[in-house]
């Protein structure tokens, strides 16, 4: 098959499309990738990366396309907007005179914004190509849930938007079983809706802790509790930081942050004014392929979420790396990923937005033996290997996009 995948965001950045287009690269499909210049979460154009620099680029037999936009920057709320509405209106006028020649399925990868869809949409009508889309964030719903959008005016229009793109699409691929429902309200029919759920790159396994490693010998000692990923408001860190000022009284808990985000200056800022920096520590971002030897040095893995129904339909993309690396996890959310946790018996959930909970959820893990945290552990893991397995998934995907582009092709005969 050739396969068209619309994202905005792509190697090098760090999402999970990059994993699933050279996944579909390995079982022999023609990969195009039409995205625009990586300044994620940075805010700012990669180096050697520009408006119109790197247009072309081959990734591993990829062939990708980029398309300029605005960067990020700060992520305020009207940034976020031009960067959003900037790659929808370049991909959509440019996307046509990059990408042509015939495709079976544009593949649209949807984490934020839903905006992506719309250059996939113009595609379909110029190409007549069916389109797969891929959501991992609710929209309106998860914009008023961080605060993003205030405006009820403005949240009905883009809940006009969604529909419309929506109803462009042939598939549409949820990565939770409770988004079902919002997409029925949405108006969209069950019978083109299926259950993709997010897995683990390949390189997240159990592996030793291995000491001498450079990106983990500074990690100070003690109980460690390791939250990995975006720092941002739907994960709620004011709890995290509350959690950890009560748990004050035990100096060798230690909580490590591993990423970035637009919260990541005001975490900073709060751990200096609650007299945390001998406790909570931002180790900032560093490589995918590091991450499981982070993990093999943590006691516990932790994921929190915004005490808001729409985060309650998610499974946070971390879930699902740290059930592979067999760790332990301490879970401050609701809904689906706090299901997932629970019937896998990995680990230990609290609600969200509830500091008393997540300190008691923390100092619940410390006090347990090492031997019982190692079987949430393994726990976590077969649960992973029983319901999130990456190669059982992607054939599944196959399967999918095999049907969808043998569907277009009896549309054009007839």
């Amino acid at each position: 098959m050739k396969v068209l995948i619309v994202t905005q965001y792509f190697w090098p950045e760090n999402f999970r499309i990059n994993d699933l287009a050279l996944a579909l690269r390995e079982k022999g499909h023609q990969v195009t990738v039409l995205t625009g210049v990586p300044n994620y979460p940075i805010g700012r154009f990669f180096p050697g990366y520009g408006m119109f620099r790197q247009v072309r680029q081959s990734f591993c037999g990829l062939r990708i396309i980029r398309v300029p936009m605005l960067p990020r920057g700060n992520s305020r709320g009207w940034q976020l907007a031009l960067n959003y509405l900037s790659f929808a209106l370049s991909a959509s006028l440019l996307g046509p005179l990059h990408c042509r020649g015939d495709y079976d399925v544009i593949f649209v990868a949807q984490y934020s914004p839903v905006t992506v869809g719309i250059p996939a949409a113009f595609l379909k009508k110029l190409k007549g190509t069916p389109i797969m889309f891929w959501v991992q964030d609710l929209w309106p719903e998860s914009l008023s849930a961080s605060g993003a959008v205030k405006s009820q005016l403005m949240v009905r229009i883009i809940g006009r938007l969604v529909r419309s793109i929506y109803d462009s699409c042939d598939q549409i691929l949820v990565q939770s079983k409770d988004f079902f429902s919002h997409l029925e309200g949405m108006g969209v029919d069950s019978d083109r809706v299926h259950y993709f759920p997010n897995w683990a790159e390949a390189l997240y396994r159990p592996v030793d802790a291995e000491e001498n490693l450079l990106e983990v010998s500074s990690l100070p000692a003690g109980f460690r509790v390791m939250f990995a990923g975006n720092i941002g408001a739907a994960q709620d860190f004011g709890t995290i930081l509350l959690a950890a000022e009560l748990l004050k009284e035990y100096p060798d808990i230690q909580w490590l942050i591993l990423g970035d985000g637009r919260m990541f200056s005001w975490v900073e800022e709060e751990i200096k004014k609650r007299g945390l920096v001998g406790s909570v520590h931002l180790l900032g971002r560093h490589p995918i392929e590091s991450m499981p030897s982070f993990f093999a040095h943590a006691d516990a893995m932790l994921v929190t979420l915004r005490n808001e129904p729409i985060f309650s339909l998610t499974i946070p993309g971390k879930v699902q790396s740290y059930l592979a690396c067999g760790r332990p996890i301490i879970a401050a959310l609701d809904g689906e990923g706090r299901r997932v946790i629970d019937e896998a018996g990995a680990g230990i959930t609290c609600p969200p937005e509830n500091p008393e909970a997540l300190a008691g959820a923390v100092l619940t893990c410390y006090r347990m033996a090492k031997s019982d945290r190692e079987r949430m552990g393994l726990r976590g893991r077969a649960y992973y290997e029983a319901h999130f397995e990456r190669q059982r998934l992607l054939d599944r995907l196959e399967t999918w996009m095999d049907e969808l582009s043998g569907s277009k092709s009896i549309a054009r005969r007839s």
